[in-house]
């Protein structure tokens, strides 16, 4: 007895979203292999939904913005290069991101934003800003 096979598949985000769904043609499945899957038709779709969802979120100043892509540039080439470096960078950036996160949410719920109004602004929905809110207060 054989395993049943999915009819489709679709991209997929954390908000809830789901994209189309694209049929799998199994006859042009090596062996059943699914990494031999093109996957662009659902990626597509899901980066789509990811711009959508970022132009309808709180713009990052510019230059924050580009700092953190420099950021990530290095980080990226320092964990091929010296790996236990990067894992002394990322400790440090936990510490930063925990004390400004939890500042961030304090002043958050001070100003009696709504969930809905906090989830918009992050792109997520409001009981997922709730539980980020929640878990950026819960930091030590």
């Amino acid at each position: 007895m054989s395993r049943p096979k999915a009819a489709a598949y679709r991209g997929a985000c954390a908000c809830g979203w789901r994209g189309s769904s694209y049929p799998i043609q199994w006859d042009q499945v090596e062996d059943d292999r699914l990494d031999d899957l093109d996957t662009s038709g659902p990626y597509n779709d899901w980066s789509d939904h990811i711009r959508t969802v970022d132009r309808q979120t709180v713009p990052l100043p510019a230059q924050l913005a580009e700092t953190m892509d420099r950021l990530e540039e290095q980080l990226t080439t320092l964990a091929e290069q010296a790996p236990v470096a990067a894992l002394k960078a990322v400790a440090a950036l936990e510490r930063l991101t925990g004390h400004t996160g939890r500042e961030a949410a304090h002043a958050a719920l001070a100003d009696e934003l709504s969930w809905e109004t906090i989830g918009k602004a992050l792109g997520l929905s409001p009981g997922k800003a709730r539980s980020r809110l929640t878990s950026y207060l819960l930091r030590s």
